[in-house]
């Protein structure tokens, strides 16, 4: 375990919290100089930090910090892409062979250059190993045993992506930006392999990339910690990062008002006033595409019923709650696309209406409501909005038993479809519209192996319009056609699909005196450590 002793090990600065309980100290004592410190809500990681695996927000967050990509967002413009370690790329013709020459100044932390071997290796590990995340990149048809063709390295510098049909190229290269497009250290990986694991158990507490850190240690629930990568190339970055787990927002602005961290991840509205009247404290904000939402699991008979979902949409204070329990934290958004996106939908689709949510379950043949649980995260603010949701279905009769969890119990059941209702977020995993559609509205095999078990198939929802809508919503070329079917199939899941689409994250970051460099990204892998400074 990190103790406080390896983490004051890069500085002589003065002492600072330990593990678990605040150090006794001065008020405003500093942090080690050296060390940035992080309080942020991370109990939702449960898979770790192998690019191939890792699903949860905070490690789709750290992991662009760890490894880099071919193709990289572009930051005037999210949805653009530009070279990160591909210097230029080509496409044939025919749509179909992606050809990136590399650029030759990318070293991991062991020294060794990267190259296009390395980079083949880590698409075909991510296919052949076939977690999670695998059907961002297994939807272009790769495939175990054809993707070492499929996918090769021509030279040191040169990669040819083979795809079996067209795309549109903006969506490959949309997706190479997620996390598992992610470039591992050949090397590394296949010198800690166990069982033909390709190194998937190693790199869950360890990492072989060549981006502006390496992972140290990770404690679920506790912390995680990255140290520079020495050939990184920014000899100035800030040589640790120490994320820090604290569930209570007031806790991480106690932190930065004792000098016990640098950075608090999750205050709520009141404590960020708080922040912003303090003159010693920067806060950053920005609108990201990580939606709220509650679902309605299909496998429950009373939830089947098309009127009881529209009962629940119409029974909830979507107003009420982004006013008055997650104020500059969360404002109202009904589409699968959050405004930040793409095609995000703006229009507000359902208000809470009382009246027309009972007459709705009357019809549905409740006329005095029924029992059913939820599962919550227990941590702020969707503890809040629990019990917001919970008051609002008991107004029309529906008696709502909250069941609370960290973040990932709750995300653990929900991929075990064991729950009723349940309160979750949802951050897209690239930068395109056809992320969240999929998730949304795709469940072509709704078995227990299916190989697509995103949030239809969580819930049991299958609709073949929706399904075919959002496939052929990949291979429209014609930008407008493409958001104009988007927002059509919005509507349609607004009226037929078994989620309330609720909240948008605007996410909030905020710095202690002295602290700067550190942004918000439209999506959480394009927050980036690399250019955080201390004075």
């Amino acid at each position: 375990m990190l103790t406080r002793r390896t983490l004051l090990a890069l500085t002589t600065a003065a002492p600072f919290v330990g593990s678990g309980v605040f150090a006794t100290r001065n008020a405003f004592a500093a942090t080690p100089k050296a060390v940035v410190v992080m309080a942020k809500q991370i109990d939702d990681l449960g898979t770790g930090f192998d690019p191939a695996e890792a699903y949860d927000i905070t490690n789709l967050e750290v992991i662009p910090n760890l490894y880099r990509g071919l193709i990289a967002p572009d930051a005037a413009d999210n949805t653009k892409v530009v070279g990160d370690l591909a210097e230029s790329w080509t496409v044939s013709d025919d749509g179909t062979t992606f050809t990136f020459v590399l650029k030759t100044d990318s070293k991991f932390p062991s020294g060794n250059a990267l190259t296009a071997e390395d980079a083949a290796f880590s698409l075909q590990r991510a296919i052949k190993l076939d977690q999670q995340p695998a059907f961002i990149l297994s939807q272009f048809g790769f495939t175990k045993d054809k993707v070492d063709e499929q996918i090769q390295a021509v030279d040191a510098k040169t990669l040819v992506i083979k795809l079996p049909e067209a795309v549109a190229p903006s969506f490959l290269l949309l997706c190479l930006t997620a996390p598992i497009g992610s470039i591992v250290e050949k090397a590394t990986a296949l010198a800690h392999e166990v069982d033909g694991d390709m190194g998937n158990g190693w790199l869950k507490t360890n990492s072989a990339g060549s981006g502006a850190y390496q992972l140290t240690e990770w404690v679920a629930s506790d912390h995680v910690a990255l140290d520079a990568n020495p050939h990184s190339g920014n000899p100035d970055q800030i040589r640790r990062i120490y994320i820090r787990h604290v569930a209570d927002p007031s806790a991480q602005l106690l932190m930065l008002q004792r000098g016990d961290a640098d950075i608090a991840r999750n205050l709520t509205p009141e404590l960020l006033k708080t922040a912003r009247a303090d003159n010693d404290m920067t806060v950053v904000s920005a609108g990201q595409a990580v939606s709220v939402y509650v679902a309605m699991n299909q496998a429950v008979p009373t939830l089947q019923n098309l009127k009881v979902q529209q009962a629940i949409k119409w029974a909830i204070d979507y107003d009420g709650i982004a006013t008055n329990i997650t104020p500059n934290m969360y404002t109202v958004a009904q589409g699968f696309l959050p405004p930040s996106l793409p095609g995000g939908l703006k229009d507000k689709l359902f208000t809470k209406d009382v009246a027309k949510a009972k007459q709705l379950l009357a019809e549905a043949g409740f006329p005095d409501g029924f029992e059913i649980t939820m599962d919550v995260p227990s941590s702020a603010p969707y503890a809040d909005i629990g019990q917001a949701v919970q008051a609002d279905l008991g107004a029309i009769g529906i008696k709502v038993n909250i069941i609370s969890g960290e973040m990932r119990q709750v995300s653990a059941k929900h991929l075990k479809r064991a729950h009723e209702l349940i309160l979750m977020p949802w951050g897209t995993d690239y930068f395109d519209p056809y992320s969240n559609s999929q998730a949304f509205c795709e469940n072509p095999d709704d078995g227990e192996n299916s190989k697509l078990q995103l949030l239809a198939w969580r819930n049991h929802f299958v609709d073949k319009e929706l399904i075919e809508m959002s496939l052929a919503s990949r291979k429209e070329f014609d930008s407008e056609k493409r958001m104009a079917l988007y927002r059509e199939m919005q509507l349609k899941f607004a009226e037929q699909a078994p989620f309330a689409m609720m909240l948008q994250k605007t996410a909030s970051a905020v710095m202690a005196k002295g602290v700067s460099g550190f942004a918000i990204g439209a999506q959480t892998g394009f927050t980036h450590y690399a250019d955080v400074r201390k004075a």
